[in-house]
């Protein structure tokens, strides 16, 4: 096969310098990267290298299929634990993050910034400047992207909750401001994804309901899984839209309101176009995103 690659692209004038490598990029994180309690989870897990071999395939899997469909090329993996945040993978996954010189690194800490300090950031910004010191000892020239995550209903509603008594928007915000101070931390983070603030606008655009406790409302869909924490599989598409949007640079709607991981998962296309729609004016509020007319997906796209 090597043999045959090699007659290939020498008939086409290519070398082997020439010939571009796949974008190597590393998801770490926890459930709300490998998409706890949605079929999310174990999807296309055969497309991603999942470094502690879990069979997980999460938002992880959904950026490589939205990224596939637009035409790019990137070798994807994770490292994922559960209710962890990035002290856990530095104390104990040192050896399978540094595996290799990564070249985008998208990574996130615990939902509450603390699990045992909920809302307190001190943790998370330390722990993001020392992965980001040893990232970048394997590749100087990795670009590091922290992942603002959404705010959990269960901490908001109930009264045992941490923010319990203020509005929804209040941890979301709460969660943006330490990420912004993590990324301060060391040049290598370039951007911090909003996807907490996208759930908030997908809410202010009567597209999802914001209190899961009260019923959701007709017409309007629910971005928490049953527990009221974890993601349902439209708040795990959402995430992966606005990390796809954030590493390329292209606008999400491109995919189209047909595009293909949506339809394997089971979301109907209006859904996917709102959520879609979303994502793009979440993105257009920090960054220029690419136009590109959307591709026509069918459930024959979808083939591996």
């Amino acid at each position: 096969m090597r043999f045959v690659a090699l007659v290939v692209s020498a008939a086409l004038g290519l070398t082997a310098a020439s010939v571009p490598e796949p974008v190597a990029i590393l998801f770490i994180g926890n459930s709300f990267t490998f998409g706890d309690g949605s079929p999310v989870k174990t999807w296309r897990s055969d497309s991603v290298n999942d470094l502690n071999h879990e069979n997980i395939g999460g938002v992880p899997a959904l950026f490589k299929s939205f990224t596939k469909q637009a035409g790019f090329d990137y070798d994807v993996a994770l490292e994922t634990h559960p209710g962890v945040g990035l002290d856990y993978h530095l104390k104990n996954r040192r050896e399978v993050v540094g595996s290799r010189p990564w070249d985008v690194v998208i990574m996130h800490g615990f939902s509450t910034l603390d699990s045992d300090k909920p809302g307190d950031p001190t943790k998370l910004i330390a722990t993001a400047r020392e992965m980001a010191a040893f990232l970048v000892k394997r590749n100087p020239k990795v670009e590091i992207r922290l992942t603002a995550t959404w705010p959990r209903a269960d901490q908001t509603y109930p009264p045992k909750g941490h923010w319990y008594g203020q509005p929804i928007t209040a941890m979301a915000r709460d969660v943006r401001a330490a990420y912004d101070k993590a990324a301060t931390t060391s040049p290598a983070i370039k951007s911090v994804i909003a996807v907490g603030e996208a759930w908030l606008r997908a809410m202010d655009t009567h597209v999802a309901d914001p209190n899961p406790y009260d019923g959701i409302a007709e017409g309007q869909i629910n971005l928490w899984g049953r527990d009221h924490y974890h993601a349902s599989t439209e708040g795990y598409y959402l995430e992966a839209l606005m990390v796809f949007g954030d590493v390329t640079g292209r606008d999400p709607r491109s995919l189209g309101e047909a595009e293909c991981s949506a339809f394997e998962l089971g979301l109907p296309p209006p859904t996917v176009k709102a959520l879609q729609q979303v994502a793009f004016d979440q993105l257009a509020v920090t960054r220029t995103v690419t136009p590109a007319l959307p591709a026509m997906a069918t459930p024959a796209r979808c083939a591996p």
